[in-house]
Order: C-alpha cells, then sequence, then structure tokens
C-alpha cells in the first residue's frame, strides 16, 4: 500500500540567521543576482502546486545581508512558491526600487499590460525550468519569450543535472539573451570534461548567454565548501569572465537534511574561485549592469 501523500509540503530549513562578514572585500557597487523572498505570509499565500513552503524571507532582512557583505543590490528572483503569480515581487519592487531588480515567473498568457507593469518596476527576465525539475514553475515557452523580446528581456533557464544539451539549440532560436542558474546545473561530480559543461562553454561562446556562479550545492550533495565546484567555477573565469553573474540564492531553500552554509562563507569562496580583484569586479559590478540595468 502506498504511503499517503502530505497534506502539504514541508517548512524549508531557514538560512543562517548570523550572517559573517565576509574576509574579502566586495568592490563598489557588488550585486548578488539571485536571491528569493518570501512573505509577509499574512498577505503572500504559497502556491498549492509549491514543493516547500518557506518562512518569511524579508526584502528588509535580504538588504540587511547584503550590507553585512558589502553589497549594493540584488535581484529577486521569483520563487517557486508563488508559481505564476507577481503580486509578490511587484510589491517588493515598487517599495525598494534602489535595491532589487526582478525576474518574474509568467502565466503562459501573461498580458502585454502586464508585462509593461513589471517592466517600470525594474523586472529584466523571465524564468523557466527543464522537465527535470518538479512545482508549480513554468516550462521554456517561444511565445512567452516572444513577447518579452519586446522590452528587451532575457530568458532565465534552470536546467537539470546534465540535461543542458538537450536544450542548447532552442534556447538559442529564441530572439532573447538567455542567463542560465546555478553553473547551469552541470553536476560537479562529473567535472570540466562532461557534455553538459563542454555544451555550457560553446553556449558562453556565442556572446548570448550567461551563467551564473551561484547555488553551488545545486550541483553537488557535499556540504561548504562544495570542492568539486570549484573546477568548474575556476574553468569558467578562465573561459569567459564577461559572460558571469555571482549570486547567493539566499535563503536557500530546499535544503533540509543538509547543512546550511553562511553567507559569508559563500562570498570568500570568490577568493579561490576567482583570485584576479579586477576580473571580481567585472563578475559582481559590470556584468550584472548589463544583464539588469541597475544604476552605475
Amino acid at each position: 500500500m502506498k504511503p499517503e501523500r502530505p497534506s502539504q509540503p514541508p517548512v524549508t530549513q531557514p538560512p543562517d540567521p548570523h550572517p559573517r562578514k565576509p574576509a574579502l572585500q566586495a568592490p563598489t557597487g557588488a550585486i548578488d543576482c539571485h536571491v528569493h523572498l518570501f512573505g509577509p505570509a499574512s498577505r503572500y499565500p504559497f502556491h498549492p502546486g509549491s514543493r516547500y513552503i518557506s518562512q518569511d524571507a524579508l526584502p528588509q532582512t535580504n538588504i540587511a545581508l547584503q550590507d553585512t557583505l558589502g553589497l549594493a543590490g540584488a535581484v529577486v528572483v521569483s520563487g517557486g512558491g508563488y508559481g505564476p503569480d507577481t503580486r509578490h515581487l511587484e510589491g517588493v519592487l515598487a517599495v525598494f526600487p534602489d535595491r532589487f531588480r526582478g525576474v518574474a515567473l509568467l502565466p503562459d498568457d501573461v498580458t502585454r499590460d502586464h508585462l509593461h507593469r513589471l517592466d517600470r518596476l525594474g523586472v529584466r527576465g523571465a524564468r523557466f525550468v527543464s522537465d527535470g525539475h518538479h512545482g508549480a514553475l513554468p516550462r521554456l515557452s517561444a511565445s512567452v519569450a516572444a513577447r518579452i523580446a519586446e522590452f528587451g528581456w532575457h530568458v532565465q533557464f534552470y536546467p537539470s543535472g546534465d540535461d543542458l544539451p538537450r536544450y542548447a539549440d532552442q534556447l538559442l532560436a529564441l530572439p532573447n539573451d538567455i542567463v542560465l542558474d546555478h553553473f547551469a546545473a552541470v553536476p560537479a561530480a562529473g567535472g570540466t570534461a562532461q557534455a553538459a559543461f563542454e555544451c555550457l562553454l560553446r553556449l558562453l561562446d556565442t556572446g548570448r548567454v550567461w551563467v551564473k556562479l551561484s547555488g553551488p550545492m545545486r550541483c553537488t550533495a557535499e556540504d561548504f565548501p562544495y570542492a568539486s565546484v570549484t573546477p568548474l567555477a575556476q574553468a569558467l573565469v578562465k573561459h569567459a569572465p564577461q559572460r558571469l553573474l555571482w549570486g547567493t540564492d539566499w535563503p536557500h531553500v530546499n535544503m533540509n537534511g543538509r547543512a546550511m552554509p553562511n553567507d559569508g562563507d559563500l562570498f570568500d569562496l570568490l577568493a579561490e574561485w576567482v583570485p584576479d580583484a579586477a576580473t571580481r569586479k567585472q563578475i559582481l559590478v559590470d556584468n550584472p549592469r548589463a544583464v539588469y540595468g541597475f544604476p552605475g
């Protein structure tokens, strides 16, 4: 007899409430290109198809984290917990226009008026995931990609495991620039010679694709410092630093049963991943402004 499905998804482990000031000093104007925000729960209920429920992760808490890490702003990726409902993202961007830009999860029938409203608030991309992901998340849609291209938005795509090669041609056929989440989900254990990583390098060489040095815990089951991810990061930095972005992935949802990293420690990984200060500035300051349009 099959066990009954739980009536609601688990509450995801919260982030470390005491982020450490990094030893590495961030360059002026550095941007965290991948965070999720949630709550207050009394106002923004979770989507019934969400894989998780999070405690409140409020913009004020993230701004305090930005200040601790020495950052000037962050990109809010609308959480899968809310599905294709943009009201929470809109509320955050309306109140904190100087500290956040946005990437939205959109319904398939999104209208031009809706996109125009989001664009004025600071949304600069729409997120899609591969079929390897579950939950209330949009799958790649050529029609939605065409609609957001009118506003100059990029497609943010989250592969799963080693499935990037399956989507490469489909992504390049879109009229948008492409941003790939979390090392393009390339399994770190496979190293730099695996087909998915070689495909990632080819995509970066097109000049239309970016990849985030974010969420190393999404590429490996290891705990911090995620040693098997370091060779991937260093190879990407050597190959195409002009196509790289960085993010914390705060508040690190779906980490139940795993050690929660401290965000100061995550930032300090850049000392090993990107040892050259000028290259770190390119990744943390210059590249985010090209993609998200933060003020100079």
